[in-house]
């Protein structure tokens, strides 16, 4: 099960909700959606207490009545569970529904994520919700796909959840012995020797100052691969509802980006199809926002994500809330189908009457007006969308470099002490995925647990946390001659987050040539340069700076590519890069946490050894993607610069969007937000590099 076959081009829309207002609007509503070539609705996303108003009565005329009027319009459907926020009478009568928080406080009803994901109560009326719209509006024509909940998120620390949570332990590990082993409990006299003494990590037992503080990393790292396991259940409850009414129909959930709390990895296999909610701030960088939809794409192996919700205009979750900026809208959600989006959807449709989100951009505002720029913006780009039709659908990504991404290394790295608190994985990760958008290198944001055969070359920072046969998998990288970049924290710690008894990089340490002496550590005023050699002369020069973090290191087979300025370790290896002894292969570890400029440099390198750039990869704020489907190739080409760029062809095609044809060494000018989706035929080692994701 992917995502839906049966469109025939990249799906328009997104969230409506009609019960909001009277019907005679809803008239208005489709004539406007007819101008912007608005084709799927997402409906019911927040209709539980409207479907439901006690325990035992249902009433669906009103969701009826929409999803009537939808069909009658031509429109798809993406019908929502409604289970994403609880009706009042569920926690008025079952207290226990509702969630107690990390500081040991019992909720009672309000806002949204508030449910204990482990309540027995919630699984039975959530399912059988789920299972009755199934069966109610499981054959409507024009369904396309189910969504289950809404941005699921938070954590629950109640006394069922504490039970579930044993059990999970008990599963996970077999015995009591085993967990100790895991946990190291001989430490500060935690030997557990009954089930019934683990108790939820939080600030009532293993924590001070707040979430990232504990006193054992392996029982929060556990409690929070439980709570991921905990949400997911939720998900499979009400898929399997549906399931038992609806056999096709894809199903999925919308996720959102690099989200912290969950786990998305684990969700993989559960979701049909994976969607997400792209709300980038109005002053995000292009590359960070193209983080986030390969981080997606790559959560089911390189399938065709949906963008479930983007804002038209403002968000309302921000302290600030500027606006898009004019031609935003139409460059950002290109990029996102440049990236593997095969639907382009809004929240919301109309703005709300209130409540929080009554100022939450929409397609249209509380006047419903047509002649505003936002409106403007949205049917020209909905028009487009119906001009290019169905070329852009189902198409792969070819990727030859594979970005290692684990909600696992996120989690340790940032609640263990003896680091650096200051260092933030995502931040880090986004830097090294930065460095290779840059040059229009394509980049496959992986787990961990990843097939990395197919690639030239693998980069994984903070690789701190090495898990079942990574290393194996890595060497096997490095045998083939590809290539690996490696940072500081790398290969200290088991999937427990108990230190190798071993040389840092414990069990990496052979590839990397290297070994770490000692790792030094400053706030945010020290800074320390370093110091390499100019590629054209030769002669010294700085070729990044750091902050943070400074292993010291001590090479072995490996050579310096660059040094620290200062301190007592100055003249020391900071960088170094290990020949593979099998092809052309690279290892390179960078032992500092270094600037954007530097991380540019080392993988500028690695990628040029590799050779890997291309035609685009000096022009400077040019965004080139490449997604390939049957014999099609198509090449995106995004401005996200002030200036015009000149770019030249390196292949023949025409551009989808104007009907213009262009000749292989022709220059085309790019205009500042400009777009160019070029269809060719799909050349020999294109085909090659998709081999992997395609089968």
């Amino acid at each position: 099960m992917t995502t839906p076959q049966n469109t025939s081009k990249i799906l328009y829309g997104g969230d409506y909700n009609p019960e909001q207002w009277p019907p005679s609007i809803w008239d208005d509503d489709y004539s406007a959606f007819d101008q912007a070539a608005i084709d799927t609705l997402t409906v019911g996303t927040f209709s539980w207490s409207m479907i439901q108003p006690d325990k035992s009565r249902y009433d669906f005329s009103t969701l009826d009545q929409i999803i009537q009027r939808a069909v009658d319009e031509g429109r798809h459907v993406v019908l929502s569970t409604a289970t994403g926020a609880m009706p009042p009478w569920l926690v008025t009568e079952f207290p226990e529904v509702a969630r107690t928080d990390f500081e040991g406080r019992a909720h009672v009803y309000g806002q949204r994520h508030n449910h204990c994901p482990n309540s027995t109560v919630f699984a039975e009326f959530s399912g059988r919700l789920a299972g009755l719209l199934a069966e109610r509006y499981s054959t409507v024509p024009d369904l396309v796909a189910w969504h289950v909940g809404n941005e699921y998120g938070g954590a629950c620390y109640c006394q069922k959840c504490a039970a579930e949570f044993r059990k999970w332990l008990q599963k996970k590990y077999g015995s009591l012995d085993s967990l100790n082993e895991s946990w190291n409990t001989t430490f500060w006299s935690h030997r557990f020797s009954g089930w019934d003494q683990i108790v939820p990590p939080n600030a009532l037992s293993e924590h001070w100052k707040g979430p990232d503080y504990t006193a054992f990393q392996g029982i929060t790292l556990d409690y929070m691969r439980f709570m991921s396991d905990s949400l997911l259940a939720n998900f499979r409850n009400e898929k399997k509802a549906i399931r038992n009414h609806d056999k096709v129909t894809p199903v999925t959930t919308n996720f959102m980006g690099p989200y912290r709390p969950i786990d998305y990895h684990r969700w993989a296999e559960s979701l049909d199809f994976v969607s997400w909610d792209n709300y980038p701030a109005s002053r995000d960088d292009p590359a960070s926002i193209a983080f986030g939809h390969d981080l997606m794409r790559g959560i089911k192996q390189g399938q065709p994500f949906w963008i479930m919700e983007q804002s038209p205009s403002i968000t309302a979750s921000r302290d600030v809330n500027p606006v898009k900026r004019p031609g935003v809208l139409r460059l950002w959600s290109w990029q996102a189908v440049a990236h593997g989006a095969d639907a382009v959807l809004y929240f919301q449709m109309r703005q709300s009457r209130g409540a929080c989100e009554k100022y939450h951009g929409a397609v249209l505002d509380h006047s419903g007006r047509t002649d505003t720029r936002t409106f403007r913006e949205v049917s020209e780009l909905g028009n487009e969308f119906r001009h290019v039709g169905e070329h852009t659908l189902f198409g792969r990504t070819p990727s030859q470099v594979a970005l290692l991404f684990d909600w696992d290394n996120w989690w340790a790295c940032e609640i263990t002490d003896g680091l650096n608190r200051n260092v933030k994985y995502l931040d880090v990760i986004k830097r090294y995925y930065t460095a290779l958008w840059k040059i229009n290198v394509s980049v496959d944001i992986v787990s961990v647990d990843s097939d990395l055969s197919g690639y030239q070359m693998v980069v994984a920072p903070i690789l701190h946390m090495l898990k079942a046969d990574i290393v194996d998998r890595l060497e096997e990288v490095e045998s083939r001659g590809g290539s690996i970049v490696f940072t500081f924290w790398s290969g200290r710690v088991d999937s427990s987050d108990n230190a190798f008894q071993m040389d840092i990089p414990g069990p990496l340490k052979s590839l990397c040539g290297v070994r770490v002496l000692e790792t030094d550590s400053a706030g945010p005023d020290v800074l320390n340069p370093i110091i390499g050699r100019d590629r054209d002369t030769g002669e010294s020069v700085q070729i990044a700076e750091s902050e943070f973090v400074f292993e010291i290191l001590s090479p072995e087979g490996a050579e310096t590519v660059g040094s620290y300025g200062e301190d007592f370790y100055a003249g020391s290896p900071a960088i170094t890069r290990n020949v593979s002894a099998h092809g052309n292969g690279e290892i390179w570890y960078v032992g500092a946490d270094i600037n954007q400029s530097g991380v540019d440099w080392v993988l500028r390198n690695a990628a040029t050894h590799r050779g890997l750039l291309n035609s685009y990869s000096d022009l400077t704020d040019l965004e080139y993607c490449v997604r390939v489907h049957g014999d099609e190739r198509l090449q995106f080409f995004l401005n996200h610069g002030t200036e015009s760029i000149s770019v030249t062809m390196d292949s023949s095609g025409h551009d989808l969007l104007s009907g213009c044809s262009v000749i292989a060494g022709d220059d085309v000018c790019l205009n500042p937000g400009g777009v160019l989706v070029i269809s060719g035929p799909r050349e020999p080692h294109v085909a090659d590099a998709t081999k992997r994701v395609l089968e």
